[in-house]
């Protein structure tokens, strides 16, 4: 192979017209993410949706299954799957609503409680870890920008 032939060759890091493709660089991102948040929350052994649930129940206790599917933009089978997951681990317990019969209010338990206080802290180490690669200009640029793609 010549060297003009060589040199016409991509690079290792040269991927080409994807580099113009808004929603590739999306997914790589979202993987970079989750790749850091499944490590820093390997030792609880909680998901990215089990964590908002717990804490979007903390912060409304007694809301419904239904509220929090909605709210998390989650459907009913996987609300519910994560729901029993997290019952099953003594972090949240179900009642009657005191307010409609048909629902069933959820609560954290003191287990609960405790776990996500636990995934609060490696949240912030997560959040740390995002955040220092903008300025705070840029963070918030970066939030309105985001929020128009899912709003």
């Amino acid at each position: 192979m010549t060297e003009a032939a060589a040199a016409e060759l991509p690079q290792d890091d040269d991927i080409g017209e994807l580099n113009a493709i808004v929603g590739f660089h999306i997914r790589l991102a979202h993987g970079a993410c989750y790749r850091h948040f499944t490590e820093t929350f390997a030792d609880l052994e909680l998901t990215q949706k089990q964590v908002s649930v717990l804490w979007l129940v903390d912060d409304h206790p007694g809301m419904s299954q239904i509220d929090v599917g909605t709210r998390l933009q989650m459907d009913r089978a996987t609300t519910m799957t994560i729901v029993n997951r997290l019952q099953a681990r003594g972090y949240m317990r179900r009642e009657k609503s005191a307010t409609d019969g048909r629902k069933q209010a959820l609560f954290l338990t003191p287990e609960g409680l405790t776990i996500l206080g636990h995934a609060k802290d490696a949240i912030r180490e997560h959040e740390a870890w995002l955040k220092s690669r903008f300025t705070q200009k840029e963070l918030d640029t970066l939030m309105e920008l985001l929020a128009r793609i899912h709003d």
